[in-house]
């Protein structure tokens, strides 16, 4: 250990006295609302604390600044010195050990003999005293001891999992797991939509104060500069309420996000802290009520007038009007998408911030907000629409960092290929797209545990009366409608780990590939998101569709994922687009010998599809070989990019339009973009695995990803018989080989569901606890 800091061996009685408190609400390196609440209050109300007692301890409870681990090992030891020294009758308690170590500091100060000191200390461990921890336990144990849990009817250990799943942030994935379960996140049932709207913008406003909306903004303005970190936090909320992981995105992700990539210093320095804290609350209006898609077409405008150096934002029809757009109600400033025109010139969509109210909430002049009411679910996001009428802003709230207006009115861009520019603008804002399937995904997981648990305790039916009814997870038919989902499960969360890494990572050159990859993703994830849920609705029966099971929730809330961020179906035509786009490229750069590849990779891949011997093959074996796997899903991503990319060939060739052509073979894009997703999540899925040392878990997480790669052909059987991939015999050996891996999984899905990490509180259904 390094040489500790002077002050850490000088504290003041009064400090000591309170340092076990606060060594045991910092052991789970999260401080919870109630806990600073409770923390703050008790020390302003101390009267034996000196005002340099109570400016450290206030810092100390500050739940932005973690102690560092240094710090924390010193107090423990501390402590556990201080706890040998206590006579008998004292043991184990947290405020006769802080009593003791002062009055050993103050020596003969008779103040620390007085009984109402003692007293006060045992009011506040009677909060936050928690006897049944590791933490407590390390101080007064004479052993190091550990409590821990054991799940012996599983052939691995979920938390080992837990570990592999929490792998890219495992502290802050705990922390968030930590304030989510503290009761002021408690789950209400509020029907009307201002009241849960007021609690979802308190929820926010609490974790900016946690220092969880700036993760990803620059240190200098309260963050982190990590958007892993973010994005592993945004994950957390998915498992909680669908509402504040929307709102928090809204007023951290989008508003801020557009903040910090599109604005310069100048508006970093003006919105990002007071972002980050929510003390600005902001929303992101761009889409349109006739524009959602098709951002290059939005008609919002945004005129520069050179006599007053200023900007005019209008809406020039109803129909331009910004819709569904997130925390309207509540937002000071809105980031307003439009076309930005200088001396008659449009430059294409740029953003604007524009402010929208006072500071005490009226609504500025020439500016109309509507509410956009009730929705399908979501209805603790204040969704609106907003109408500009000739609304004029300082040149200077112009977001310029791909484009910018100077003091004598000319624009300029560093891009200055206007397609090139737009699209580089839209680039900075795909964190969202890697953000929203994580929290969708979490919502699915969220299910997936409810369905699993529940079926591991209802009962059905009995083959004699002497049996006794079964286990209803013990029926293939409920096997089959789970298993394969928790398979897929697992195989999307190493999918979005991938994009998350891939997005970090990435430098300019490397964003178009990072949006054909986020567009994916998003669209696959949230497919299945909405899919699994449906599943597990069906899956608890009538217990699935009550409000109190939280299904019904998940559902609700989570059903606008596959349209927001993007359409789904829309995001993976801009997927083949970019495949098919990637593979002109090669073969430019590769000229002829990039064309006899092609070919020559072609015929060996029929030549195997041809075997006969390969097409029959059925033995265990050979089903459960990641080689075959692999081939099988990149034989048909192959197939159908070659095929897709002749046919356009032949269209544009024989004189249509490509744009025509390119309608003409939308349903076979998107085969080609769910063809290459697929791909790319087997391929994360074992490349997770590779990094796994724990042979339980390597052992459970590869039948896994056996499941995910069979179910998965199984599910595009018809395709791969049409192109002789397989035959019928092995058509229907992949079946009976899922039956059977998901026989051999039923034992260990509890397990598999408990990994997810979901605490009961949070997690919240009332059929499982």
């Amino acid at each position: 250990m390094s040489q500790l800091p002077p002050y850490l061996n000088t504290y003041s009685p009064g400090v000591q006295s309170l340092l076990p408190l606060f060594y045991i609400a910092w052991a789970d390196r999260a401080l919870t609302p109630s806990e600073v609440k409770l923390l703050r209050e008790k020390i302003d109300a101390l009267s034996f604390l000196s005002e340099a007692d109570k400016k450290l301890l206030q810092k100390w409870s500050d739940p932005r600044i973690l102690p560092s681990r240094e710090l924390f090992q010193h107090w423990k030891m501390v402590l556990r010195d201080a706890a040998a020294k206590l006579e008998t009758e004292d043991k184990n308690s947290l405020a006769e050990l802080g009593y003791a170590m002062a009055k050993s500091t103050a020596g003969k100060d008779a103040g620390w003999g007085r009984a109402e000191v003692l007293t006060a200390l045992r009011e506040i461990e009677e909060t936050v005293g928690a006897p049944s921890s590791a933490a407590y336990h390390s101080i007064f144990s004479e052993e190091n001891t550990d409590i821990k849990e054991f799940a012996v009817e599983y052939d691995f250990d979920p938390k080992k999992i837990q570990e592999v799943l929490d792998a890219d942030a495992p502290e802050m994935k705990h922390r968030m797991r930590v304030l989510l379960s503290d009761p002021i996140f408690n789950y209400q049932t509020l029907r009307v939509k201002e009241d849960y709207r007021n609690l979802v913008l308190q929820w926010t406003k609490i974790l900016g104060k946690q220092g969880i909306g700036a993760l990803a903004f620059p240190e200098e303005y309260g963050g982190e500069d990590s958007m892993t970190r973010y994005s592993a936090a945004f994950e957390m909320l998915g498992y909680h309420d669908g509402s504040l992981a929307i709102k928090f995105g809204v007023q951290y992700g989008l508003w801020g996000g557009a903040i910090q990539r599109l604005g310069t210093k100048k508006h970093h320095d003006k919105y990002l802290e007071g972002t980050g804290k929510a003390e600005i609350l902001g929303c992101f209006a761009m889409t349109e009520t006739g524009h959602g898609s098709n951002v290059r077409g939005l008609e919002t405008t945004a005129v520069y007038d050179a006599d007053r150096d200023e900007i005019i934002i209008n809406s020039p029809h109803a129909g331009a009007g910004k819709e569904y757009i997130g925390n309207a109600m509540h937002s000071r400033f809105a980031a307003v998408f439009c076309q930005l025109i200088v001396n008659g010139e449009n430059h294409g969509v740029h953003a604007v911030v524009v402010p929208l109210r006072t500071k005490d909430g009226r609504v500025l002049p020439r500016i109309r907000v509507e509410d956009n009411g009730y929705k399908m679910g979501l209805n603790g996001v204040d969704n609106g629409r907003i109408w500009f009428d000739h609304v004029r802003v300082p040149r200077e709230n112009l977001l310029n960092k791909y484009g910018d207006i100077d003091a004598d009115g000319n624009y300029s861009s560093p891009i200055q290929n206007p397609s090139k520019r737009f699209f580089t603008m839209l680039g900075t804002l795909v964190g969202g797209r890697v953000c929203v399937p994580r929290a969708g995904l979490s919502a699915a997981k969220s299910g997936i545990a409810i369905a699993v648990k529940y079926a591991l305790k209802r009962r059905q039916f009995a083959g004699n009366a002497a049996d006794g009814e079964t286990l209803i997870l013990d029926y293939q038919s409920h096997q089959r409608r789970l298993l394969p989902l928790v398979a897929k499960a697992y195989a999307v969360d190493f999918g979005l780990k991938f994009l998350t890494e891939k997005f970090v990572a990435a430098d300019p050159k490397e964003m178009r590939e990072v949006e054909t990859l986020a567009a994916g993703f998003k669209a696959y994830a949230t497919w299945f998101t909405t899919h699994a849920l449906q599943q597990c609705r069906e899956a608890c029966g009538g217990k699935g569709y009550l409000a109190e099971n939280r299904i019904a929730d998940l559902k609700g809330d989570t059903d606008i994922y596959t349209t927001f961020e993007g359409d789904n179906t829309v995001l993976m035509q801009l997927v083949a687009k970019g495949v098919l786009s990637a593979f002109k490229q090669e073969l430019n750069d590769e000229g002829m010998m990039g064309v006899l590849r092609m070919l020559g990779s072609r015929v060996s891949v029929n030549l195997q599809k041809l075997n006969p011997i390969y097409g029959r093959r059925t033995e265990r074996e050979h089903l459960t070989d990641p080689r075959f796997h692999r081939h099988a899903f990149a034989f048909r991503e192959d197939q159908v990019l070659y095929s897709v990319a002749q046919r356009m060939r032949r269209k544009i060739k024989s004189g249509m339009s490509s744009w025509q052509a390119y309608n003409e073979c939308q349903t076979h894009l998107i085969a080609l973009a769910e063809a290459y997703i697929e791909r790319l999540t087997l391929e994360s899925f074992r490349n997770k695995i590779e990094t796994v040392e724990d042979e339980k878990a390597i052992n459970v997480l590869t039948e896994l990803c056996n499941l995910y790669a069979l179910h998965t052909i199984e599910s595009h059987a018809t395709w791969y018989l049409e192109y002789d991939y397989i035959e019928g015999v092995k058509s229907k050996a992949i079946r009976k080989a899922v039956d059977v891996l998901c026989v051999e999984l039923r034992e260990q899905a509890g397990g598999l569901v408990a990994a997810f990490g979901i605490p009961d509180v949070i997690l919240g259904a009332r059929i499982v606890v």
